[in-house]
C-alpha cells in the first residue's frame, strides 16, 4: 500500500513540531508543510494543527491566501483532520475573536466556558464519549483520557447532532470533543499531546480511517461524565554547571550548589533523559525551567531550544518552558522582543511558557492604575502576558509565583491579605501575608500573592504555577493555606508546587484545596517518591487520575 501524502497546514503560529514528531512516531510518516495554495491539490490528507487563537488562525490563513483553497479541498472529499483551533475554524465564528468569520463548514458558533462555576481554561486530561452504536472501529477510546487546553468550545445542542462524533463534559457544560462528517474529522483535544491514547488515534486515522466514510450519526449516552483528571507534573530545574553543560539540578531553599566537597552545581541528570523518563512513567506534563540567564547568547543559540527540540521528539505530553521569557539584548546589540523569544520556544516544541519576575512587574504596574482598590478591566497591551495571550491564547501563558511568608503579630499591621499562619513565625507570630519575590526569590516586593494572581489573570494569563519559598525542599507537604488562598481568588487553573515529601501530600493538596495540578521535582529525580507510586496512590485514594503508559 502506498503511504498517504500528508500535508501540514501551518499558518505561522505556535508549536507544530510536536505534531510532526508525534505523527512520525505513531506512523513512520512525514508531513509536508503547505507553502502555497497549489499544494492542497497534492495532498492525500490535510492536517490543520491546533495552535493559537481563533482570530490569529483565520487571519493567518487569509494573509497566506489559503482560505479558498482550503474550502475547495474540503469540498473535494479528500480527508481533512483538524486539531483544537483546527476544529474551531470549521465553525461560523467564535466569541474569542468577535468580527472574524470562520470557515463556516459547521453552521454554529464557538463560545466561552462559563467561568462562574469552574476554572477556565479547561486544561488537562478528560474523556471523550462516542455514540452508543459507533461502528467505525473506535477512532476514539472512551476509556482513555485525552489532553484538552482551551477556553472556548462548541457547546453541544441537537443542532450539532449531524456533526458531533464525541462529547466531553466540563463541569455543568457539555461540548463537542470531536466532529466527523463526510471527509472531515477534527478533535478539540490534542492527540499529539495525549500520550499513548493520542498515538493510537493518530495511527488509526492516518493509516486506516482517513479515507473511510464517516459513520452515520447515532445516539450519545444519556449521561456524559465529567472525567477531568488531576494532573501530576514533573519539573526540571535546568542550568549550566561550571563546565558550561546543561544539567538538571535542585536547590536547597533555592541554593543549587553542593554544600560539601567541590561546591559544584548539584547534578541530578541530563535534562532530556530525565524528561523522557518522566513521560514513560506517566507524567501528565513536563516543565523545563531554565534557571540560568544565558544573557550573552543570541536567541537562535539558546541552549534550551536544543533541549526542547530533542525532548519533543520523544515526549508526547505537554511541555512547559520557563525562564528568560523577556526582551533580550543579543551580543550584537540586537533587541529581541519577548514575543519573538516565545515564538522560538514554540517552534522548538514548547506548548506553554512560564513567566516569573516580569509578571510581578506587570502586576505592580497594573495595580498603580487601580481605582478604589479595583483593577482596570485590562492592561495597555504591552506586557509579555498580554502579547503572548493575544497571539497564542491564554492557555499558553503560565505565571510562576514565588511568595514567602511575611509574619505579623496582628492583621492590622499590614494592608495586605493576611492569613493565620500554617506554622508560627520566628517570634511566635500567628499571622502572615504571602509576599511576592523576583529574581529567583532573592528580592521581595511590596505585593502580596492575591494581588499578583488577580492582576495576571486580568492581563490574560491562563495558569498559575504556585511555589512556596518556605516549604521548598522541606518535604513537609504543600502549603495548603497558600494554595487554598490562591485557588479561591482566581478562576484560572492553579498548579501547587514546593514541599511534597510523600504520596499522601498529593492526595491532601487535591482533596483539601481542589487545586488543578501538583508539581514535584527533587523527590522524583532521586526516586525518593517515584512518580508511578504517586499516581497509584491517587487512584487508591479516589482522586481522578490518568493512568496511561507511554507508547514506546
Amino acid at each position: 500500500m502506498t503511504a498517504p501524502s500528508i500535508y501540514l497546514l501551518d499558518y505561522g503560529a505556535g508549536n507544530v513540531r510536536s505534531l510532526v514528531n508525534a505523527v512520525h512516531h505513531a506512523t513512520g510518516l512525514s508531513m509536508t508543510p503547505i507553502t502555497q495554495a497549489s499544494d492542497f491539490a497534492k495532498a492525500d490528507i490535510v492536517v490543520f494543527p491546533g495552535v493559537g487563537a481563533f482570530g490569529q488562525a483565520i487571519n493567518g490563513l487569509r494573509a497566506l491566501g489559503f482560505v479558498d483553497a482550503l474550502l475547495a479541498y474540503i469540498q473535494s472529499g479528500k480527508p481533512f483532520f483538524g486539531i483544537c483551533v483546527g476544529l474551531q475554524s470549521l465553525f461560523s465564528a467564535s466569541d474569542e475573536t468577535p468580527g472574524v468569520n470562520g470557515l463556516g463548514v459547521v453552521p454554529a458558533r464557538i463560545t466561552k466556558f462559563d467561568s462562574s462555576t469552574k476554572t477556565v481554561p479547561h486544561m488537562g486530561w478528560n474523556a471523550a464519549v462516542t455514540p452508543v452504536s459507533s461502528s467505525d472501529g473506535g477512532l476514539i477510546d472512551p476509556t482513555a483520557r485525552y489532553y484538552f487546553v482551551h477556553s472556548f468550545a462548541a457547546m453541544y445542542t441537537p443542532a450539532l447532532a449531524d456533526y458531533a462524533y464525541a462529547l466531553t463534559r466540563y463541569g455543568d457544560q457539555t461540548f463537542v470533543a470531536a466532529v466527523r462528517f463526510r471527509n472531515v474529522f477534527a478533535t478539540q483535544f490534542h492527540p499529539e499531546k495525549s500520550g499513548a491514547a493520542g498515538q493510537r488515534l493518530l495511527r488509526a486515522y492516518l493509516l486506516t480511517h482517513a479515507k473511510a466514510t464517516a459513520p452515520l450519526p447515532s445516539a450519545f449516552p444519556t449521561t456524559i461524565p465529567d472525567a477531568l483528571s488531576k494532573r501530576i507534573i514533573a519539573c526540571l530545574d535546568i542550568r549550566a554547571n561550571d563546565a558550561g553543560q546543561l544539567v538538571v539540578t535542585k536547590g536547597d531553599q533555592y541554593d543549587v550548589r553542593e554544600t560539601s566537597g567541590s561546591g559544584d552545581v548539584r547534578n541530578l541528570g541530563d535534562p532530556v533523559d530525565l524528561a523522557v523518563r518522566y513521560y514513560r512513567e506517566g507524567a501528565d506534563e513536563v516543565a523545563l525551567l531554565n534557571i540560568t540567564s544565558f544573557r550573552s547568547v543570541p536567541v537562535a543559540d539558546l541552549p534550551m531550544l536544543a533541549v526542547l527540540r530533542n525532548a519533543s521528539e520523544k515526549i508526547f505530553v505537554p511541555l512547559t518552558i520557563g525562564g528568560g521569557i523577556r526582551d533580550i539584548v543579543e551580543p550584537s546589540g540586537n533587541v529581541v522582543k519577548a514575543l519573538d523569544v516565545v515564538a522560538a520556544y514554540f517552534r522548538a516544541g514548547a506548548d506553554k511558557v512560564s513567566i516569573g519576575s516580569d509578571a510581578v512587574y506587570a502586576a505592580e504596574n497594573l495595580w498603580k492604575n487601580a481605582k478604589n482598590g479595583v483593577l482596570p478591566a485590562a492592561g495597555d497591551g504591552t506586557t509579555a502576558i498580554e502579547q503572548i495571550a493575544r497571539v497564542y491564547g491564554a492557555q499558553a501563558v503560565v505565571v510562576s509565583v514565588d511568595p514567602k511568608r511575611a509574619y505579623v503579630v496582628d492583621p492590622s499591621m499590614t494592608s495586605h491579605t493576611v492569613m493565620r499562619a500554617p506554622v508560627p513565625g520566628p517570634n511566635g507570630e500567628q499571622y502572615c501575608w504571602y509576599q511576592c519575590t523576583v529574581k529567583g526569590g532573592r528580592e521581595a516586593r511590596d505585593l502580596d500573592v492575591v494581588q499578583l494572581v488577580q492582576a495576571v489573570e486580568r492581563l490574560g494569563a491562563g495558569e498559575i504555577l504556585l511555589n512556596c519559598m518556605d516549604t521548598d525542599g522541606t518535604k513537609s507537604g504543600f502549603d495548603l493555606t497558600l494554595v487554598s488562598l490562591v485557588k479561591k481568588n482566581v478562576r484560572i487553573p492553579v498548579i501547587a508546587s514546593s514541599g511534597a515529601g510523600h504520596a499522601q501530600h498529593f492526595v491532601d493538596v487535591f482533596q483539601k484545596t481542589n487545586v488543578d495540578a501538583a508539581l514535584a521535582a527533587g523527590i522524583f529525580h532521586r526516586r525518593e517518591v517515584p512518580l508511578p507510586s504517586v499516581k497509584e496512590f491517587l487512584v487508591q485514594s479516589g482522586v481522578p487520575t490518568r493512568v496511561d503508559e507511554a507508547d514506546l
